[in-house]
């Protein structure tokens, strides 16, 4: 206590006589003392403010906040003090952004003009859009390209799944009418685990009907489903002994939400194949919203947080499965086919 009233008392007694330096030198040293003094840092970015120093002040004000959210617990005289510096650097943020669009846009550049990628960025630099990334919740795999879809495109044996659609459909209601016990819920607690925190665990709203399951093929689906069996052959699908090929029919009851969440690898791409498909149905990864269209292919990078809605008024339906992310060559596929086997394989000790 006593060590901060001394730097406290000689800031104080400098402001009063209107000596900066003085001041400035007093703050200064208790900071070099104890980078974790937010009294301090709180003053010094008052003082910045007062001196017309906005991106001083601001550096002074983001280092208190992020030392006050590292602390065991910050001092109730302190939380006002912290409350400003959120209020100055949320104006400060908002007037730089400003600042710089404006320029942008005199020069030609903007949202509309941009590139999509210089378009994106400009709204994550905007604080118009969240900054979204790969978080994988098991497996994190580095170098891979930050990109929440894949263009149809970009594969060639994408036509040929599209072109089996009206088979597969046909599969799948014959299914629904005649071995509708298929479905299951999508989300289930195991006996010997803690039960997953998720809202649909075991409710019938987010259905599951699976053709491949652990690394085999469902029992019975080789005589129910062939023609969707058939189509995912042309697709480029992990094989991991227990854990892939996966595939599934998987469906969505009106009203339904899968909350935002990440997907376990960075390792695969998911792949949609819309079978049926109501109005006012989306799927979010990252920033970007879709919707799906029956027949074409919807792939993405489920390690992006994403969510996905039935806001119709009859059942969403999908034939769903993974692939190999094309940007992991040969050589790392057999490698990581092997690291997962390990898991799994310590996972059953």
């Amino acid at each position: 206590m006593t060590g901060q009233a001394t730097w406290l008392d000689q800031a104080r007694d400098a402001h009063h006589r209107g000596d900066v330096a003085a001041e400035t030198k007093a703050l200064d040293d208790a900071i070099r003392a104890d980078r974790g003094n937010i009294a301090a840092l709180l003053a010094m970015a008052e003082l910045k403010r007062r001196l017309a120093d906005d991106r001083a002040a601001g550096s002074f004000y983001r280092l208190a906040l992020g030392t006050a959210a590292n602390a065991r617990s910050v001092p109730p005289a302190l939380h006002p003090g912290l409350q400003r510096a959120e209020q100055f650097l949320a104006a400060t943020d908002r007037a730089f952004a400003d600042h710089l669009l404006g320029q942008l846009r005199s020069a030609g550049i903007d949202a509309g003009t941009a590139t999509p990628r210089v378009a994106e960025a400009l709204r994550v630099l905007a604080g118009e859009q969240p900054l979204y990334l790969q978080q994988p919740s098991m497996f994190y795999f580095p170098g891979l390209a930050q990109r929440p879809f894949f263009e149809r495109d970009m594969f060639d044996w994408v036509p040929d799944v599209e072109a089996a659609t009206d088979a597969i459909r046909a599969e799948l209601l014959a299914l629904v009418d005649t071995a509708s016990d298929r479905f299951g819920p999508y989300v289930t607690a195991s006996p010997d685990r803690p039960p997953p925190n998720n809202p649909l665990l075991d409710k019938p709203d987010w259905g599951a009907a699976w053709l491949w399951k652990d690394g085999v093929v469902a029992d019975g689906m080789e005589t129910l489903c062939p023609a969707a069996l058939a189509a995912l052959e042309h697709a480029p699908q992990p094989v991991i002994p227990g854990r892939a090929p996966l595939a599934l029919f998987s469906r969505l009851t009106p009203g339904t939400h899968i909350q935002p969440h990440h997907g376990m690898l960075n390792t695969r791409l998911i792949c949609h194949l819309p079978l049926i498909v109501p109005d006012d149905c989306g799927l979010r990864v990252g920033a970007e919203t879709r919707s799906w269209r029956e027949g074409e292919l919807l792939i993405f990078d489920d390690s992006f947080e994403h969510e996905a809605w039935n806001r119709g008024t009859r059942d969403r339906t999908i034939l769903l499965f993974e692939i190999w992310r094309p940007d992991i060559d040969a050589d790392e596929r057999e490698q990581l086919t092997r690291i997962f086997s390990a898991i799994d394989s310590y996972a059953e000790q």
